[in-house]
């Protein structure tokens, strides 16, 4: 089993070290993870960016090693309109495995939090996330895979507290996903969404219709920031990819890696 984005206390939001999530990781049945910290930017190049120093990053993660546990070093960098020359000079001072490219902000909001939506209908706060996501892949070239296309469901203050039904975007998705396949990067299943709007992020007509279009890179993680949700319903993702491609994919020094599901 696989849990390809974990986020240590080198990210701003958590307090757990990377030797307690990997065994964690070991304690769940794991045997490979990816510490995925943040790496995140606003939408507002005036506002705030959390980010970490490639010496912290180092200082928590180089050298750490459990028998029977593979471990990966990866990030999640906050894609925006503007950063991309940001992302490509962080790769050049670390040699990650792994990069998922996430969209946290929308004209400087995170649709995590409330003010995001003050004055929005659902559809309108669903729909700006998706077409900010869309500017921001057109835009990128060097992350892996997407992370957590459908994010803005998971928040507490989505009034519905339920999925985004593809069919109702389905141009915006369709172009999302095109975009991704041209360029060759997958798609996260992200597990957080199940008991937060009743869906992995995205849920599986998204994945089938990513294979439908011609995407092949698939990857889960738990986007866990405490030992509780290392690995959690990761086994319920895979036997969702299972049914969809059969395999689920790892990364090392940015190359994936499938691997057939029994």
């Amino acid at each position: 089993m696989f849990d390809f984005h974990l986020h240590s206390n080198v990210s701003f939001d958590s307090k757990v070290a990377p030797q307690e999530l990997a065994e964690a990781a070991v304690a769940a049945g794991l045997k490979e993870i990816c510490f995925t910290d943040h790496y995140d930017y606003n939408s507002d190049p005036l506002k705030r960016a959390d980010l970490f120093t490639i010496a912290d990053y180092r200082a928590a993660h180089d050298g750490l090693q459990l028998p029977g546990l593979t471990i990966r070093k990866g990030v999640e960098f906050g894609l925006t309109r503007w950063n991309a020359p940001h992302l490509k000079e962080l790769l050049g001072q670390y040699p990650f495995d792994f990069v998922i490219g996430s969209v946290h902000y929308v004209d400087g909001y995170d649709p995590h939090e409330a003010p995001y939506w003050q004055g929005l209908t659902v559809r309108e706060g669903f729909e700006k996330h998706l077409l900010e996501t869309l500017r921001c892949v057109q835009v990128h070239e060097d992350f892996d895979v997407l992370g957590h296309l459908t994010y803005a469901c998971k928040s507490r203050h989505n009034p519905t507290h339920a999925p985004i039904e593809m069919t109702d975007f389905q141009e915006i998705i369709d172009e999302i996903l095109l975009c991704l396949i041209r360029k060759g990067k997958g798609m996260e299943v992200n597990t957080s969404g199940i008991d937060r709007a009743g869906a992995f992020l995205p849920a599986a007509p998204y994945l089938h219709r990513y294979k439908q279009l011609g995407g092949e890179i698939v990857t889960v993680g738990s986007d866990a920031h405490y030992c509780a949700r290392v690995g959690q319903y990761i086994p319920e993702a895979l036997a969702m990819l299972k049914e969809i491609f059969g395999y689920v994919c790892t990364f090392e020094k940015r190359k994936p890696i499938f691997h057939k599901i029994p």
